[in-house]
């Protein structure tokens, strides 16, 4: 498809999250929020949106923190780039589910351009983030002229690019609960190429062991691109709950994950293709997160 230049529009810089929030009041539908934009500039070149004024969120200083607390969890500014949560020892060390995700995003020019709320808020069934934070059971902060809210991140996303971010809002943060003891987390993604290209499907899954590391107490499955939008695997994480973690249970919650996807065909993989590759996917972040919890043993 052709895509032509940008189309004319009225550019804001604001260096508040309060004179941010004025200029959505002020513009209402006409506005459009931006930090690497990565996305908008995109559709807005394929006349797919046509915003009359954009407003660049980079100037904000208090959405660009990462910081962790054993009690509170990880907190990250939706300013954060997919680059500086890839340097981050915070993410690598404790928040492995999410660092594999970010090793396969893009190229690295595009990392250090886009940023995780952005990755979020296109509300993209491939976007990589989505899976492990659902996963993990994290949750979005969301600020707006009437104040806050905060929604898990498996309640976000309505549809590909709807969620349920209103137009006079701005993702300012994302919350990550402590990973518990005896618990660890991983995320895979097909891709044509190794690197830069989106998700065919994608699965995430995080597991909470006994304390001998033999039954799993509980477990979170999510999938990316198996629906659309980002899903989480219900009956996938009912198989292997209560159960001891092998080869044949975890080929067993693929299973089950492949028959609860509802994945469409695309130019890029057919719908029964993609339902098969849920199943392997699966079974791989199963038997990887309870290698992580098991490691040590």
């Amino acid at each position: 498809m052709f895509i032509r230049r940008l189309p004319k529009f009225e550019y804001h810089a604001p260096t508040s999250l309060a004179e941010a929030l004025g200029y959505l009041s002020k513009y209402d539908d006409n506005a459009k929020v931006f930090a690497g934009g990565t996305d908008l500039f995109v559709s807005m070149k394929r006349r797919e949106i046509v915003p009359k004024h954009l407003i660049n969120l980079k100037g904000i200083e208090e959405l660009k923190h990462i910081s962790y607390h054993a009690e509170d969890g990880l907190r990250i500014g939706g300013l954060v780039t997919i680059g500086e949560l890839e340097r981050s020892e915070i993410i690598k060390g404790k928040f492995c589910t999410l660092n594999d995700a970010i090793q396969v995003m893009a190229s690295p020019q595009i990392r250090n351009l886009g940023t995780i709320g952005g990755n979020l808020c296109s509300a993209l069934p491939s976007a990589d983030t989505a899976p492990p934070l659902i996963a993990m059971g994290a949750s979005v902060r969301l600020t707006g002229s009437k104040g806050e809210r905060i929604a898990l991140v498996e309640e976000f996303f309505e549809g590909p690019g709807k969620s349920i971010l209103e137009h006079d809002e701005i993702l300012t943060e994302i919350l990550i609960p402590s990973p518990p003891e005896n618990s660890g987390g991983s995320y895979f993604k097909l891709m044509r190429r190794n690197a830069m290209d989106l998700a065919i499907v994608s699965a995430a899954a995080f597991l909470i062991m006994d304390a001998n590391k033999r039954l799993c107490n509980n477990a979170c499955i999510a999938l990316g691109t198996a629906a659309t939008t980002p899903i989480r695997a219900s009956k996938a994480e009912k198989v292997v709950i209560k159960k001891e973690i092998d080869e044949d249970l975890a080929a067993e919650a693929g299973k089950a994950a492949a028959q609860e996807a509802r994945p469409r065909s695309s130019i890029r993989a057919s719908e029964s293709y993609r339902r098969e590759m849920v199943g392997v996917l699966t079974k791989r972040a199963i038997m990887e997160a309870y290698k992580r919890i098991t490691y040590d043993s």
